[in-house]
């Protein structure tokens, strides 16, 4: 079984977190959480930002501070990405929610997705939120099962027009957590 860690990104994974967002492109898939789609050809300028981001310094307009993490598999390949957002604004509250993850295309279905949260929770809970929101679309069944298994509650749900989709949003109490 591979080993699996939530770390700070590193200057020593670049070519892995490069080749997970080139395949995101590959595959078609929407850069989940939106940190992907961060500029990283200098990339210690790209880890200054995240650090930064974590800060609350630089993040536009309406955004909030967030740390970024990254799954890795056996100390050296970047198989997921993890976004938490500090607090919520309406808009989080709407879409968005607290944490935000995305699973390379080709490690999906091992479990990743239920790990990334998992430790992602973790993170929240040293970051002092004791209850996170995560919202995702009814559609991903997936991600449904995903934070289910990881103690969400669903709060509500709604055909978002912009979206074009009913996005759901689930509560998760750290404390609810269930090991993998």
């Amino acid at each position: 079984m591979p080993h699996l860690a939530l770390v700070r990104p590193s200057p020593s994974l670049r070519e892995s977190y490069r080749g997970l967002v080139d395949e995101f492109a590959k595959f078609s898939d929407k850069l989940v959480p939106f940190t992907l789609s961060f500029p990283n050809e200098d990339f210690a300028a790209f880890l200054q930002k995240l650090e930064d981001c974590s800060k609350g310094i630089g993040v536009p307009d309406g955004f909030v501070a967030h740390s970024t993490f990254w799954l890795i598999r056996d100390d050296n390949e970047v198989v997921g990405v993890s976004n938490i957002r500090h607090k919520l604004t309406d808009a989080l509250r709407r879409e968005g929610g607290n944490i935000g993850y995305g699973i390379r295309p080709t490690a999906r279905r091992h479990g990743h997705a239920k790990a990334i949260l998992q430790m992602s929770l973790e993170r929240a809970a040293d970051l002092g939120l004791s209850r996170v929101l995560i919202t995702c679309a009814k559609s991903n069944v997936a991600s449904v099962k995903t934070i289910l298994h990881n103690g969400g509650v669903l709060d509500s749900e709604e055909f978002l027009q912009d979206r074009g989709a009913i996005v759901q949003r689930y509560w998760i109490a750290n404390g609810a957590v269930v090991a993998a």
